[in-house]
């Protein structure tokens, strides 16, 4: 888009009551965001959907030159800017709704790789959450997808540095300004994650920083994948607002099951329970699910966790699999001389440390 295209729809977008969708209407009717704000009040208001309170404020001055600033500021600072009808903008945003109008981009972010996940969790990650991270990603390295996030603490921070770690690009999806950063804490990754991808953010640099910002960025972090992957969850946060921005997009939602007992498992396994996410008890229902396909056509080498430690229930029936190849839980349980109930927990620790995997028909196997 020309300066002077960014420069209407920046003073478009710093109006207090349009929002993304008021705005993509009203751009689509007028033909531009110039248009828009040339356009004499009285048509505007037969647009179905406008009223006064929305053209309130249109018209003031104030908007342009609030927009000249963020001009100045975005090419003081090499800021990329995509607009919602440009070919760069990111694909799968193109057919939200609410997606922003205007997406601010640093770092390299190259999005002709069209596999893409973002991966969210609690901000209180356990060491098994972490683990399982790593076990996912490692196992999708094969497929070469972005691995998408909020760069916040917990499984946000993790999910972008073990992306860089395996050597895939990542992307920070930010609920402020690209003048600065949050948490503060978090400095230290950005140029691993700028040359390994990059930030997106929505937020002008003189946004004001609220809470209600990160409900804000979630729709960007569901919005640009083909799938969102929740790692922990209590019952109620932030990424189980992600994860149902998601499913209202109808993309596909994974949850990682836990204990019942399990306070950070709780929003997960009612994403499952609710039917809002599919249970993933291996990292490659992913591209399973997905109908990811290797472009040389061969499955990926998982290769066999080492010295896993199970306990003396878990080698029971590890090596109870072992012997009889595969078998029902109800088998599991009568051959090892453990109750059903108490059998079907240990089988979900050990699918969790991936060493064993559930397959149709109730049956269990050793990976």
């Amino acid at each position: 888009m020309t300066e002077n295209d960014l420069l209407y729809t920046l003073a478009l977008q710093h109006v207090p009551h349009v929002g993304d969708i008021i705005a993509k209407r009203l751009i689509s009717h007028c033909g531009s965001a110039e248009a828009v704000i040339k356009e004499k009040k009285a048509r505007l208001l037969k647009i179905d959907g406008i009223g006064e309170h929305v053209l309130r404020g249109l018209f003031d001055k104030k908007h342009l030159v609030e927009a000249e600033k963020e001009i100045t500021f975005i090419n003081s600072n090499g800021i990329k800017v995509s607009y919602f009808e440009d070919a760069d903008y990111p694909n799968r945003l193109k057919h939200c709704i609410d997606g922003p109008i205007l997406l601010f981009q640093t770092g390299h972010i190259n999005l002709e790789q069209q596999h893409m996940i973002s991966i969210v969790g609690t901000r209180k990650i356990t060491t098994s959450g972490i683990a399982f991270c790593e076990k996912l990603i490692e196992a999708l390295k094969p497929y070469n997808p972005i691995i998408v996030s909020g760069f916040a603490y917990g499984t946000d921070i993790t999910a972008h540095k073990l992306a860089i770690k395996h050597g895939l690009q990542t992307i920070g999806c930010l609920a402020h300004g690209l003048n600065q950063i949050y948490p503060k804490v978090h400095k230290k990754y950005m140029v691993d994650v700028e040359k390994n991808g990059g930030f997106f953010s929505d937020f002008w640099s003189t946004s004001q920083f609220d809470k209600t910002n990160f409900l804000k960025r979630n729709r960007i972090i569901a919005g640009l994948s083909q799938a969102t992957v929740v790692i922990e969850s209590a019952e109620k946060g932030g990424s189980l607002v992600t994860a149902d921005i998601a499913h209202s997009y109808n993309r596909d939602v994974f949850a990682v099951p836990g204990r019942t007992t399990d306070q950070l498992s709780i929003g997960c396994n009612n994403l499952i329970k609710y039917q809002k996410a599919h249970m993933m008890t291996t990292p490659l229902d992913v591209p399973y699910l997905l109908n990811w396909e290797l472009k040389d056509n061969k499955k990926p080498v998982v290769q066999k966790q080492l010295f896993v430690e199970l306990d003396d229930t878990e080698k029971l029936i590890y090596n109870y699999l072992k012997d009889h190849d595969k078998s029902e839980l109800d088998m599991i349980a009568l051959g090892c001389y453990l109750p059903i109930f108490k059998t079907a927990s240990i089988l979900l620790n050990m699918e969790l440390k991936g060493v064993v995997r559930p397959l149709p028909g109730k049956l269990f196997e050793v990976v």
